[in-house]
This record gives structure tokens, sequence and C-alpha cells, in this order.
């Protein structure tokens, strides 16, 4: 991945409510979410959720497929791959990595 590409897809991301759909999205799984069904999850208005989904297609986070007369919102599972990839390919390269961090409980 090239340094640009990911600076575009980590900007899109960088807005609170981008990152809300995409972290919805990225749970469906491969069938994807209705575009009626994020503003239902999300409580916003359609031109706003229209224009945040924008940016996400424009750098290739999510795509979008008519399924009759819906529009279904997807997650490109290779590209977030490769993303995380391209963040973490040199970490601690130069040093020694950190031990892993205990993952924090959940209270009951």
């Amino acid at each position: 991945m090239k340094l640009d590409d990911a600076a575009a897809r980590l900007e899109a991301l960088g807005n609170p409510t981008r990152l809300k759909i995409y972290r919805i999205l990225v749970r469906t799984g491969e069938e994807g979410l209705p575009v009626g069904g994020l503003q239902e999850r999300l409580g916003i208005a359609a031109s706003t959720l229209s224009h945040h989904l924008r940016a996400l297609v424009a750098v290739g986070l999510v795509t979008q497929t008519r399924e009759g007369t819906t529009l279904v919102c997807h997650t490109n599972y290779e590209l977030m791959r490769g993303l995380i990839d391209y963040m973490v390919e040199q970490c601690c390269a130069e040093g020694t990595c950190p031990p892993r961090l205990a993952r924090p409980s959940k209270a009951a």
C-alpha cells in the first residue's frame, strides 16, 4: 500500500461518524447492511449518511451493491486488512517490541 493511499483512508476514518459507520459495517460481515438499516442504527439524516458513505466509498473502504431497490453497503475486508498490515509492517523494526498488554476484562 502506498503512503498516500493509507493517509487518505486513515483521514476518512478520522471522522467520528464515519468511524462509527465503518465499525458497524465491519460487524455485519459479508452480508453487509442496507443504507436504511445504517440510518436506523445511527439515527442521522439520510443526507448526512450519504455524505459520510461517499467519503468511505471514495477511498475504497466501503463498497455498495444494489439488490433490487435496496442499496447495500459492504466492508472491503481485503483493503481493511491491507491498511492494518501497512500500519504494523514496520512495528519495532528499530527496537524491541513492548510486551502485549492484557485485554481489560469487562465488568460483569
